[in-house]
């Protein structure tokens, strides 16, 4: 199916591309979204006489998710979670936690704007992009830890591993509680 482009797409084409693409994506996704139109006749007239409208409003909306990016620019996100010794969550981040941590920080990011590939399931400081326009991205630290303690040893550099974690005392048990809770101890 030939569509014109609204917008850019990724990995299809610039904004006015007449691009052929299979019906399913075109009817799904492109055409319910307002990124392309059918390329019949009367729509490529319809687009060329509303292309300057279409750019400029795009150059405005592109100005802004820029200015965006840049208070976005080397944001990091804690995100709170329960995780095995092994560091696996309980669970997952999805787009939607990072979403709504990214909006608690003060910046409104909807979910669809979070590219994650696939859900977060360990530990540690993960990259995550944030699509703001089709032009713009920007690159957001996710820190995912037990506690904020752990956090704040993951951002610092220090190791940030479970093990060295509970090694250092942060864990759920304290040294001298350890000791009272081994057999050993009882024994």
């Amino acid at each position: 199916m030939q569509v014109i482009l609204l917008e850019r797409v990724e990995a299809l084409g610039q904004m006015g591309d007449v691009v052929s693409v299979k019906a399913g994506y075109a009817r799904n996704y492109l055409l319910p979204q307002r990124k392309a139109l059918r390329a019949t006749e009367a729509n490529v007239t319809q687009f060329q006489a509303q292309r300057s409208h279409l750019e400029a409003t795009n150059l405005a909306r592109r100005q802004e998710a820029e200015a965006v990016a840049e208070k976005t620019q080397g944001l990091t996100v804690t995100l709170l979670r329960q995780a095995s010794e092994s560091a696996q969550l309980y669970g997952s981040v999805s787009a939607r936690d990072i979403a709504e941590a990214v909006t608690a920080g003060g910046l409104t990011v909807l979910r669809h704007q979070v590219a994650l590939a696939a859900p977060i399931k360990t530990l540690g400081l993960h990259s995550v992009r944030l699509v703001l326009h089709p032009e713009v991205s920007v690159m957001v630290r996710v820190n995912v830890a037990r506690s904020e303690a752990e956090a704040e040893q993951q951002v610092s550099g220090g190791t940030a591993t479970p093990e060295a974690f509970f090694e250092e005392g942060h864990g759920d048990v304290t040294d001298g509680e350890a000791e009272e809770a081994s057999p050993e101890a009882t024994a």
